[in-house]
């Protein structure tokens, strides 16, 4: 294991991201992954981008962001002392953010989330369920309109 991914990863694939993690961290990262992919939407695309797994909208159908990448949606990564899942549709202050902390903490699990990062060391730290709805509750299109909107 060269690096911990997440920390100064140079994978170019996931499957070298995962690589590079100790097998429990591994084995946690692969179950969210397949919450994540289960739920995506069409449309965003896998990739490791910024030394995690991300899902973005591709160039080719948005290229109008402020920084010329890719418009993130969700990124997955492993850090030092935890695991994070940026949720960066609800990063807007929005009603579905007040709804997904709301309903988290209406779970019993603890939520320690940012403004859209959600930290976790364990599945039992995790509600699949609400993450899964979450995840496939925002199409490509409203998610540039969301986009469009919180930068006008």
């Amino acid at each position: 294991m060269a690096t911990l991914a997440g920390m100064g990863s140079t994978a170019t694939t996931v499957e070298d991201y995962l690589g590079e993690l100790p097998a429990d961290r591994r084995h946690l990262l692969e179950s969210v992954l397949a919450v994540v992919r289960r739920s995506m939407p069409p449309g965003y695309v896998e990739s490791v981008a910024f030394g995690m797994i991300t899902w973005s909208v591709p160039l080719e159908r948005y290229p109008k962001t402020y920084n010329k990448q890719p418009l993130a949606y969700l990124a997955l990564a492993a850090q030092k002392s935890f695991c994070s899942l940026y949720l960066m549709s609800l990063y807007s202050g929005s009603d579905d953010e007040r709804s997904f902390r709301d309903r988290w903490i209406a779970g019993g699990r603890r939520l320690d989330m940012g403004k859209s990062c959600l930290r976790f060391k364990s599945l039992d730290d995790l509600d699949l369920d609400l993450l899964g709805e979450t995840i496939a509750a925002t199409p490509v299109d409203a998610y540039i309109d969301r986009y469009e909107h919180t930068r006008a």
